[in-house]
């Protein structure tokens, strides 16, 4: 049976702004993921190896062993950026039907990885686009490495399904793509009938998402050859302060 890739329509670095505003979604080459954030893909490059690093996810409720990550804060307040004592992840269950209300405290992504030029620069160059969209403020930024594999089966990015992350913009790199069928991304209207879907090939892709108003999801990977996976950087940028509840953190699901 064939597989069908669809491609993506890339939105040039002149239709970024115009096309977040108008369909609250972009993807951008990796060619002008470079110029935007100043740094050359040999860069980009040079944070790759980190992603064999991550220690698996002890969070996931669908007792899944196909996720490692890592996390870290940021407060940017251009073109300050100060790294944030480490803390848990949280969503709310309105954002996240499966792993919402839970206080998940993720391995903190390694000092040498957050010391390379390349990752300041993206950090401010995506929250430049984010003030001249919605103006220059403080930007609450999450960070997440993720590789998702299929040692033990297959592979989800989005267990939780379609959602939204209750922030104002989510970035999402693909880093690394071996061996793997599936893993599409998906992107719909929050509040309309439209969609599109197309998968992520060229390393250090980048899709931008306005979370107001848009929800989205990958659908699962399967394996090709032995070594399969799919390694993402998900950066969140929220004005006014990060996700926050007063509950007490979870135990990690065994």
């Amino acid at each position: 049976m064939s597989i069908v890739t669809l491609t993506p329509t890339f939105t040039s670095l002149a239709q970024l702004a115009p096309a977040l505003q108008n369909q609250g979604y972009a993807v951008l080459r990796n060619a002008d993921l470079a110029a935007l954030s100043g740094a050359s893909l040999a860069e980009f490059e040079g944070l790759k190896d980190s992603w064999n690093h991550l220690p698996p996810d002890a969070f996931l409720k669908d007792g899944g062993r196909y996720r490692s990550r890592r996390h870290a804060s940021f407060i940017i307040r251009e073109p300050a950026i100060e790294l944030v004592a480490h803390r848990a992840h949280y969503q709310p269950l309105s954002y996240n039907a499966l792993h919402g209300g839970m206080h998940r405290m993720f391995d903190a992504i390694e000092a040498q990885t957050l010391a390379q030029a390349v990752w300041n620069k993206l950090l401010l160059a995506l929250a430049s686009v984010c003030s001249a969209l919605k103006g220059a403020q403080p930007w609450y930024v999450e960070a997440h490495q993720f590789r998702i594999d299929t040692r033990h089966g297959i592979g989800r990015p989005t267990p939780e399904g379609a959602h939204r992350d209750g922030v104002d913009f989510v970035a999402i790199v693909l880093v690394d793509r071996v061996n793997v069928s599936g893993g599409e991304s998906r992107v719909f209207e929050a509040d309309g009938p439209n969609g599109q879907r197309f998968t992520l090939t060229e390393q250090w892709t980048l899709v931008l998402l306005d979370d107001q108003k848009v929800i989205h999801e990958s659908t699962p990977i399967q394996p090709l050859a032995d070594n399969a996976h799919r390694d993402t950087l998900v950066l969140t940028f929220r004005a006014g302060g990060f996700l926050e509840a007063t509950a007490e953190p979870t135990t990690p699901h065994q």
